[in-house]
């Protein structure tokens, strides 16, 4: 038991070593980090889920309630 416990032990302080060691570099300089996955491209946003269309939706809606009708002219 207690043998394996030495043998984790050992395992995580190498890997932690390794680890370092990669992000330093040779030379102590900053190696590249290998590339992430790309992102996928973001997918276009629903009308409803969109907070900038909504905002302007309600904009324009407490504007539109804002101004006054013009009177219907039947004489033209």
């Amino acid at each position: 038991m207690k043998l394996l416990l030495v043998v984790l032990v050992f395992a995580a302080a190498t890997y932690l070593a390794i680890r370092w060691m990669q992000d330093r570099g040779l030379g102590g300089q900053s190696a590249p980090r290998r590339p992430s996955r790309p992102q996928p491209p973001a997918r276009p946003v629903a009308p409803d889920d969109d907070e900038s269309f909504l905002r302007d939706l309600d904009w324009q809606r407490r504007k539109e309630r804002r101004q006054p009708k013009p009177p219907d002219n039947p004489d033209a």
